[in-house]
């Protein structure tokens, strides 16, 4: 009777010994521990997949709609105006549902981002075409979006932390910008009306009140060239006939002319103009104070390491 209750009162401290080694915690390999259960042992933790958050889908849609508004660009005005103007209004539905359904993510900030300043750029390089006149001027935009957001997007993680949102801009810092990132309204109506004096100015190039044809081949068939006169549209099959490249400069400049009225894309220009003059401000306020928070920096970090070094004599 001894020896068997001796082997019970083992096998009981075994068993004892088996349970408390599944809950004690167990080293993951980062100098972090976790709890072992039987629960975690059984089912393997669920993952979310950042690339399928409702946000990031929508701003794949904007990439999308973005990508066919630039094949439409050409010669189709109205069909590229409104796929380019869906895409920049869903810029605003994206954010709405980052914060309601609380998936904010860096992924999708970046994306955001990258989306915006691709599609204003793509559409800055074709007013560049269409009004070479103005050529420098679009190129100067074109840098100065670029490069303020790019400053003020690295002097934010070098100096702020990886953690530290590129909209989170102190007032001590700038009393603008700080309105500007944290007013979603200011943000909503600078975004809304640049981009809308951009589609105005493309939509312009469609609505030349004058024909002045040039680089031309002779044409033959004079019904072909009465055909083309002060005031009227050039179809593509007069276009082949004028054009050893249909698809030249030149070309797509005479295809353009006179496609719609010039009333709508006037009033839409001078209406928005004073906001994107003032949104450009912004860019060039943004540049500077990102381009000097680098410099304090570099400041004291110069310092922390003795420089510069004291010459000896």
């Amino acid at each position: 009777m001894a020896g068997a209750r001796t082997r019970k009162q083992a096998a009981l401290a075994a068993a004892e010994g088996q349970k408390e080694q599944d809950i004690a915690p167990a080293d993951n390999g980062n100098g972090n521990a976790h709890v072992v259960s039987e629960k975690d042992a059984g089912v393997q933790e669920e993952t979310e997949n950042i690339f399928l958050f409702v946000p990031n889908l929508i701003g794949y849609a904007r990439v999308v709609l973005a990508i066919a508004s630039l094949y439409y660009m050409p010669l189709h005005p109205r069909t590229c105006s409104g796929l380019y103007s869906v895409s920049c209004l869903l810029d605003a539905l994206d954010g709405m549902a980052a914060r309601r359904l609380e998936q904010s993510t860096r992924f999708g900030a970046v994306l955001d981002m990258v989306t915006d300043r691709c599609s204003t750029t793509c559409l800055l390089v074709f007013l560049s075409t269409a009004f070479p006149r103005w050529i420098i001027v679009f190129q100067l935009l074109i840098s100065l979006d670029l490069t303020s957001h790019y400053v003020h997007m690295y002097a934010t993680l070098a100096m702020g932390g990886s953690d530290t949102s590129h909209k989170n801009v102190d007032k001590s810092r700038s009393k603008l910008l700080n309105l500007y990132y944290t007013n979603r309204n200011v943000l909503f109506a600078a975004c809304l009306f640049n981009e809308l004096f951009f589609i105005a100015l493309y939509l312009l190039s469609f609505s030349s009140p004058l024909l002045s044809p040039a680089l031309l081949q002779p044409l033959n068939d004079k019904a072909t060239a009465a055909a083309i006169h002060q005031g009227a549209q050039v179809n593509s099959s007069i276009l082949r006939q004028l054009f050893i490249n249909p698809h030249s400069a030149a070309a797509l400049e005479m295809a353009r002319v006179n496609k719609m009225d010039s009333f709508v894309p006037w009033v839409l220009a001078i209406v928005s103009f004073p906001v994107m003059a003032i949104k450009q401000f912004i860019n060039v306020v943004q540049l500077v104070k990102a381009s000097k928070w680098l410099a304090e920096g570099d400041l004291r970090d110069r310092k922390a390491k003795g420089l510069p070094r004291k010459k000896t004599q």
